[in-house]
């Protein structure tokens, strides 16, 4: 399975996402996508197989993804205080990819009738979307 795990600003949900990963999906290749380096190196000391920097990097990753995974905000253009473009919104949305997406309800884009959870709750929750994704395989 193909991971491409997309973060901004300094990575923090990101390198969780991809530590949970690594360990839940030993044989999974994880790719650490950050909209900007110091998001990027946060996700590959957590484990990620290789890490990449920028908007290219966005749009080439995510098109040969199994499963891109990231905050709500990588699928909404000037999101993360301007670090994902429209292209890279557009990237995203429009990969063959499953997209599993956490709700973190920031940065003026709230999501209405989601609990407000901790980090590593909502990180439990893309393993299990994860799980249930490499079940339907």
């Amino acid at each position: 399975m193909k991971i491409v795990v997309i973060d901004g600003q300094g990575g923090g949900i990101g390198k969780q996402i991809v530590a949970a990963a690594r360990l839940n999906f030993p044989g999974a290749e994880v790719t650490a996508v950050g909209t900007n380096s110091i998001a990027a190196a946060a996700m590959l000391r957590a484990g990620a197989d290789r890490a990449a920097t920028g908007e290219n990097s966005v749009v080439v990753c995510s098109r040969d993804a199994d499963v891109i995974i990231g905050p709500v905000a990588i699928v909404v253009a000037d999101s993360l205080l301007g670090e994902i473009t429209p292209k890279m919104a557009a990237a995203v949305a429009q990969s063959r990819a499953k997209r599993i997406l956490v709700p973190v309800n920031s940065c003026g884009n709230i999501i209405a009738g989601v609990p407000d959870l901790s980090i590593g709750r909502l990180v439990e929750c893309v393993i299990e979307e994860l799980k249930k994704t490499e079940a339907e395989k």
